[in-house]
């Protein structure tokens, strides 16, 4: 009887120990996902972070990824695009002067142009396509002055709104938005892979070539509460990627999955909207005086943010 109590005594001791311990990994677990969740902070402004192909972070990750909020008000906007000139500059006649140049990543992010009161960028992606003469091809809008080319009406573009911070809204579609305001920092894109929270795998409309071939890749995501997604993919921008299954460069059917996974993973809410930037030669992902991502062709505009 005396053996039985103490072998009784015993498996309570273990499974009250088992039951606590359990309850200790539940609440580490629940304090690293909160001080992981950016979304569950109404301070949250930017982070980058790096993924696998599944969003979760990863030191090694190929994915450069950058999240932030458009409303935060430590955070503004400009959008870049390559001049021979100051951006803004005026003509005899009052007219905006558009003469394009060819600029790389790391030009058109350092370039005199891409300073706002004063300040350079705390992170960039690239955007636009360019033609052969150098000019963008989409919509793009630089705090309301428009630099655009002959697809601005034809391809989907994204872009921030004006306005105080709380007004500030992140937007995609095709052409000019319908309210003035929405209309002030746009970049052009092509390839919208998500739309209204309805993802489409868009290999085909992009062809074998750009589906399969050209895997360097530079997108945009927005999601239902408003954050906003900047990813790029490219497994020789960093020595120090390690290749794997889950750890290497994203097909079109993949985008769902990253994207669900960064958005899930980070409390931000489900991914309402997503278009790819220009890929192949032009992918560049720019964070806190870091160049993660520059690859040798130029570009059509950027998409800069600053800290206040």
């Amino acid at each position: 009887m005396f053996t039985k109590k103490l072998i009784f005594l015993s498996l309570l001791t273990i499974t009250t120990t088992l039951i606590s311990g359990s309850q200790d990994v539940i609440a580490n677990s629940v304090a690293k996902q909160s001080a992981n969740c950016p979304g569950k902070n109404p301070k949250f402004s930017i982070e980058f972070l790096q993924t696998n192909n599944h969003g979760e972070r990863y030191s090694k990750g190929i994915n450069h990824v950058i999240i932030f909020n458009p409303q935060s008000p430590q955070l503004d906007f400009k959008v870049n695009v390559g001049l021979a000139h100051r951006i803004y500059a005026k003509d005899a006649r009052g007219r905006f002067r558009r003469e394009y140049v060819p600029k790389q990543f790391g030009e058109i992010i350092t370039d005199a142009n891409s300073q706002l009161n004063g300040k350079s960028p705390i992170a960039a992606i690239n955007a636009d396509y360019i033609d052969p003469k150098n000019q963008p091809q989409g919509l793009n809008i630089s705090r309301g002055v428009e630099y655009s080319g002959a697809f601005k009406n034809r391809r989907s573009s994204f872009g921030i709104s004006g306005g105080n911070p709380q007004q500030r809204k992140a937007t995609m579609g095709t052409g000019s938005r319908g309210a003035n305001i929405l209309n002030y920092n746009m970049v052009g894109g092509n390839g919208r892979f998500y739309n209204q929270g309805r993802f489409k795998d868009i290999c085909k409309a992009l062809g074998e070539f750009a589906c399969k071939g050209a895997t360097n890749r530079s997108l945009v995501a927005i999601t239902s509460k408003g954050y906003v997604i900047f990813l790029v993919n490219d497994v020789k921008a960093n020595s120090n990627i390690q290749v794997s299954a889950n750890n290497k460069e994203l097909l079109p059917n993949q985008f769902d999955d990253v994207l669900t996974g960064i958005a899930k993973n980070n409390c931000l809410g489900t991914i309402k909207e997503g278009m790819l930037f220009d890929g192949g030669m032009s992918p560049g992902l720019f964070y806190n005086n870091k160049v993660y991502v520059e690859n040798l062709g130029p570009i059509g505009s950027v998409f800069l943010i600053y800290q206040k």
